[in-house]
């Protein structure tokens, strides 16, 4: 299994909130409507644990972090060569800092702790 973790940050001018919005309601259903989804074993959206209002806390500096799961490396860029694929990416301008994308394709973790 290999996956493919990315951290998000919000554009420019918009609130976390409205980010989260656009990310679940809209772009999550692309990315599953896709065509490149035949080739997706499981996609999370995880949201960054935001401070409560009124804290002194700092935003976090992402908004949050995908992981797309794939059986294989062959998979993870078959997935791209799909036809609407570019229509996934042109999304992403929409609420992403594209600047700021960081990204790792990973292998099977080693595990630490846990099961």
């Amino acid at each position: 299994m290999i996956k493919l973790i990315s951290m998000l940050k919000r554009k420019p001018g918009t609130t976390h909130q409205e980010f989260l919005d656009y990310w679940f309601d809209v772009h999550g259903p692309l990315i599953k409507a896709n065509s490149a989804a035949k080739y997706v074993r499981r996609y999370e959206q995880h949201p960054a644990a935001w401070p409560a209002e009124g804290s002194r806390q700092p935003e976090p500096e992402f908004d949050g972090v995908t992981i797309q799961h794939f059986d294989s490396t062959e998979a993870f860029f078959a997935h791209m060569t799909e036809p609407d694929f570019p229509e996934v990416m042109a999304d992403t301008a929409k609420f992403l800092d594209s600047s700021s994308l960081n990204f790792v394709l990973t292998e099977e973790p080693r595990i630490v702790i846990g099961d």
